[in-house]
C-alpha cells in the first residue's frame, strides 16, 4: 500500500504565520470580531489482522490498515448583547485497504473494492450566554465514500445550574445514510456494474448531567436512545448455510440500543488525575455489552505528561450471529459477522503530552503536542493497533 500520511506538521508554516498576527488579548475585552481560538490537526494509522472476516462468512482474512487525517478549527466572536458565538469545522479524510473488502469478488487480487477514501466534514455553531450559563447548538455534517453517504444533522441545549458547579445537556442527532448494495459476486444476476440502493437512517436522543462534587471529584451521568431503521446489513457479507449454500446476511430492518454511561474524575493532588468511565449496553437484538474504561494522566514535568489507560469490554452477542457453516434455512436473520459475536476485549496503551513554555519547536501558538499509542486484543483472535499525533494551536 502506498502511504498518504498528512500530519499536521504539514501545515505548521501556515498557521504560524496566522498566529503572529493574532494579538494577545490581556483585558477582560471580549471582541467582537471573528478570532481564530484553536485548531487541532490529528493524525492516525490503524492496522488490524484476524481471521473472521464476515465478507468469507466469518472465515478468512480481517487484515485492514486505515490512515486518517483531520483538521479541526474554533472561530469566535462575541455579539452586541455579550452573547459568545463559536463556529467549529472539521474535515477529515482516511485512506484504508481491506483484504476482506477484496474478497467481495473472491479473488484477493488488488481489485477496485481493496481500498478506499473517506471524506468527512462537519460544521457546529454554539450561541452560549455565559451570564445565564445556557448555550444553544446546531450542526451538520457528511460522510462519503465508494459504496455509502451519510448526512447528519444535530441540536443540543445546555443549562448550568445556578452555582455553575452542575450541567445539564440535551442533544438530538441524526443520520441519513444510502448504501449501495454490493453483493458477492457469485449472488449477482448480471454481469453489469450497477448497484441498487439502500437506506438507512438513525435517531439518537442524548440527556447528561455532569456535577462538580467538590474540589476533587466531578461526575458525569449519560444516557442515549438511539434508533436505527432501513437496511441494517451489509450486502456483501456472506452467511453460509449447513448445506454449504452461500446467502447475503440478513437482518432486521430495526434496531434500538440504549446505553448508560457514568464518567468520573479524581484529581489526586495537582499531579494525578483518575479518570474512570464505565457503560452498561442493551438492544433489542438481544445483545448486551459492558464497559470499563481507566486512564491516570500524570504530570512529571511542568511541560510533559504521560496517560496510562486501559479499557474492557464484554458482549454476550446478538441472537442472529453463528459461525462459519452453522446457519440453516429455518433461521429468519442470519449473520457471522463477529462483531455480533460474543466476546472480551482489552485496549490499553499510552499518552504523552507536551506543553512546552515556548510552545512546539519555538512556535508559541503551537502549544500541544500528544501522541498516544494504543494495542487491541479480542478472544475472536482479533488484534489492532493505532498511533495517533495531535498537534493543537491556541
Amino acid at each position: 500500500m502506498k502511504r498518504i500520511f498528512i500530519t499536521g506538521f504539514a501545515l505548521l508554516a501556515l498557521f504560524q504565520t496566522r498566529a503572529q498576527n493574532v494579538p494577545t488579548d490581556s483585558t477582560a475585552y471580549k471582541s467582537r470580531k471573528l478570532k481564530l481560538e484553536e485548531v487541532n490537526l490529528v493524525s492516525s494509522y490503524y492496522k488490524q489482522d484476524g481471521n473472521n472476516s464476515a465478507v468469507t462468512g466469518g472465515i478468512g482474512s480481517e487484515h485492514l490498515t486505515d490512515i486518517a487525517n483531520t483538521i479541526d478549527v474554533k472561530l469566535i466572536k462575541y455579539g452586541e448583547t455579550g452573547i459568545k458565538h463559536t463556529f467549529d469545522i472539521e474535515a477529515g479524510i482516511d485512506h484504508y485497504t481491506s483484504a476482506s473488502s477484496d474478497m467481495i469478488d473472491l479473488s484477493a487480487n488488488s481489485s477496485a473494492s481493496s481500498s478506499d477514501n473517506r471524506f468527512y466534514p462537519s460544521l457546529t455553531y454554539l450561541r452560549e450566554n455565559e451570564e445565564k450559563g445556557r448555550t444553544l447548538g446546531i450542526g451538520v455534517s457528511s460522510s462519503t465514500e465508494f459504496d455509502y453517504q451519510s448526512f447528519g444533522g444535530n441540536i443540543s441545549f445546555s443549562q448550568k445550574t445556578k452555582d455553575r458547579n452542575g450541567e445539564f445537556t440535551a442533544k438530538f442527532q441524526t443520520f441519513l445514510d444510502q448504501l449501495k448494495l454490493i453483493e458477492p459476486v457469485e449472488l449477482r444476476t448480471s454481469g453489469g456494474e450497477g448497484y441498487g440502493s439502500a437506506n438507512r437512517n438513525t435517531f439518537a436522543g442524548t440527556l447528561s448531567y455532569s456535577q462538580v462534587v467538590n474540589k476533587n471529584l466531578q461526575v458525569m451521568l449519560v444516557g442515549d436512545v438511539i434508533s436505527q431503521n432501513g437496511y441494517l446489513s451489509l450486502p456483501f457479507h456472506r452467511v453460509y448455510f449447513t448445506d454449504g449454500s452461500v446467502h447475503q446476511e440478513k437482518m432486521p430492518d430495526t434496531r434500538l440500543k440504549i446505553p448508560l454511561g457514568i464518567r468520573a474524575s479524581y484529581f489526586l493532588g495537582d499531579n494525578v488525575i483518575i479518570r474512570a468511565y464505565y457503560r452498561y449496553y442493551s438492544d433489542d437484538w438481544s445483545l448486551k455489552a459492558h464497559t470499563a474504561d481507566l486512564e491516570i494522566p500524570v504530570k512529571l514535568t511542568q511541560a510533559f505528561s504521560v496517560s496510562p489507560f486501559y479499557r474492557y469490554y464484554t458482549q454476550t452477542g446478538t441472537k442472529y450471529f453463528k459461525p462459519y457453516g452453522e446457519h440453516t434455512a429455518a433461521d429468519e436473520y442470519y449473520t457471522s459477522n463477529y462483531d455480533l459475536s460474543k466476546f472480551d476485549s482489552s485496549f490499553f496503551g499510552m499518552g504523552m503530552k507536551f506543553t512546552p513554555l515556548n510552545g512546539i519547536f519555538g512556535l508559541k501558538h503551537w502549544n500541544t503536542l500528544e501522541i498516544r499509542y494504543g494495542h487491541y486484543t479480542r478472544t475472536t483472535n482479533m488484534t489492532s493497533d493505532i498511533i495517533s499525533i495531535n498537534i493543537k494551536y491556541k
